[in-house]
């Protein structure tokens, strides 16, 4: 039987996790731009470097590439590093290390190295961070073999999903939300490790499936309150990871509701939704009683004032209104 639940954040689910991760494995360590004496861009690791000193918590020079090699390089020598990067658009600046490298060098090597870094960002847009800080590009990396993308939308998966990535032989990479840090809620005490596969039913329903994640998938929960108003049973599906995808568990509920909408804050054109809808139409083909949907980030930089910014991802009500259109096309009653 679990302990009882403590009132906590997702912030401290994430900071918790690391300490955990600290004080199980002398081999982990931190490191990445103010994760030290700041305390990290969101908090996440305030107060751990004075907990466990600078050799565990290590401040790095504003280099991406470099920093980020380094704890390559400190995988393939055994160590078990946690890399944060401040913002996904700042993982740009390491890309050449983390496709290029950290994906490839198992591979390369002929299985002879093992690349077990875990690198955290922030991911997503409504802070008013603006173009350069905004970004939802976690679709990009799900396109690259030998990468694992997991993306925690509940306090269990920011709790639990870091120590079972630790594990993994392979880089993974974890993208956190940065409307998600001040969630509150529930979680039980001695919360543990989850798995960092497979997608879950957060919604069961019958009449469409919502595919999601990250903080969409709150929205598209607070939207499928709104939807069962209005006689509509919206099945969501918190996807939990963009690489390895749950095939399994994405048709088995088109299956269930002959419908999919699928939410992702990222851009249209390229992105993860493209390649769930086609998989979904390869699949699951005639199951459908309507093509697949998507509801995606505008085409644009994220803007920085606030209605704008707003506008330009989705949110309750067009998802909402999306799921209505696609139950009922062209005003059809219920």
């Amino acid at each position: 039987m679990s302990a009882a639940a403590v009132k906590t954040t997702y912030r401290e689910a994430v900071k918790q996790a690391i300490r955990e991760a600290l004080n199980r494995d002398p081999r982990t360590f931190v490191m990445g731009e103010d994760v030290g004496r700041y305390g990290g861009c969101y908090a996440v690791t305030k107060g751990l470097l004075q907990e466990f000193g600078e050799e565990r918590i290590r401040d790095t020079p504003l280099s991406e590439s470099a920093f980020v090699g380094a704890g390559i390089g400190a995988a393939m020598a055994g160590m078990r590093p946690i890399v944060e990067i401040m913002t996904v658009n700042f993982s740009l600046l390491a890309l050449d290390q983390i496709v290029n490298n950290a994906a490839t060098i198992p591979h390369m090597s002929g299985g002879q190295f093992a690349v077990p870094v875990v690198i955290r960002m922030a991911t997503g847009a409504g802070r008013q961070l603006a173009a350069q800080h905004s970004h939802s590009l976690e679709g990009w990396y799900a396109h690259i073999p030998g990468l694992k993308v997991l993306v925690p939308a509940t306090l269990e998966d920011a709790r639990g999903m870091l120590w079972s990535a630790l594990q993994d032989p392979n880089p993974v990479l974890i993208f956190e939300h940065v409307n998600l840090y001040n969630m509150e809620g529930d979680l039980a005490a001695d919360a543990g490790a989850v798995p960092i596969e497979g997608a879950a039913v957060r919604r069961a329903g019958r009449d469409l499936s919502i595919v999601t994640y990250g903080a969409s998938l709150h929205k598209s929960l607070a939207a499928a309150d709104q939807l069962a108003a209005q006689g509509i049973e919206a099945e969501v599906i918190d996807l939990r990871c963009l690489r390895p995808l749950d095939d399994a568990t994405i048709m088995a509920s088109v299956g269930r509701t002959r419908r999919v909408l699928i939410v992702d804050e990222g851009w249209r054109s390229g992105g993860i939704s493209a390649e769930i809808g086609v998989r979904v139409a390869e699949q699951a083909f005639y199951d459908l009683d309507a093509p697949p949907m998507r509801l995606c980030g505008a085409e644009v930089p994220i803007p920085y004032p606030k209605h704008l910014e707003d506008a330009a991802v989705p949110q309750i009500d067009t998802i909402r209104d999306a799921a209505v259109s696609l139950v009922r096309p062209q005003g059809r009653p219920a």
